[in-house]
């Protein structure tokens, strides 16, 4: 059985990011999607709240499992018996950042590998980042994140004021 790890903080869950799950889903016989709990950033949601809007956003997607982890991504991988990370890229920015992290993890953990998925042309320019901070100004984030996702957002950023 191939088991891929797909490692983000998904905060929120956009379109691009379904995009690269849908896609890496149907390349592997189970996808793990890992919501890393990071201590250095200051996420709009928290760990428990992401994984269940992933949750919600992936329900068609039937072989997959959302986690919350924390620690190094290649520590979760082992516990988990995972020998495939998933990422996706958008631009060239992206490959340079995501390749030296690969390349690190591989001299960290020889026995797993990266693959890259290049982000379909439609989302290319999306990020979390972005949403929220449209989200912040009360704009329409609908072509970005599902309905769901979206009202979560709204109702986070109404809260936060």
């Amino acid at each position: 059985m191939s088991i891929a790890l797909y490692p983000g903080s998904f905060d929120p869950i956009t379109k691009g990011h379904l995009d690269i799950i849908e896609r890496a889903a149907r390349m592997y016989d189970k996808l793990i999607i890992g919501v890393l709990k990071n201590s250095i950033k200051d996420p709009l949601f928290t760990a428990a709240e992401r994984v269940e809007m992933i949750k919600d956003v992936i329900s068609h997607v039937k072989n997959t499992e959302v986690i919350a982890f924390d620690g190094l991504l290649i520590d979760f991988a082992h516990a988990n018996n995972i020998k495939i990370i998933v990422r996706g890229l958008r631009a060239v920015t992206d490959f340079e950042y995501e390749l030296q992290i690969a390349q690190t993890n591989k001299v960290l953990a020889p026995d797993i590998d990266t693959v890259f998925l290049t982000t379909s042309l439609q989302y290319s320019y999306l990020s979390s980042s972005i949403v929220k901070e449209i989200a912040s100004y009360d704009g329409d984030i609908s072509a970005f994140v599902n309905e769901r996702t979206a009202f979560d957002i709204k109702k986070k950023m109404k809260d936060m004021r």
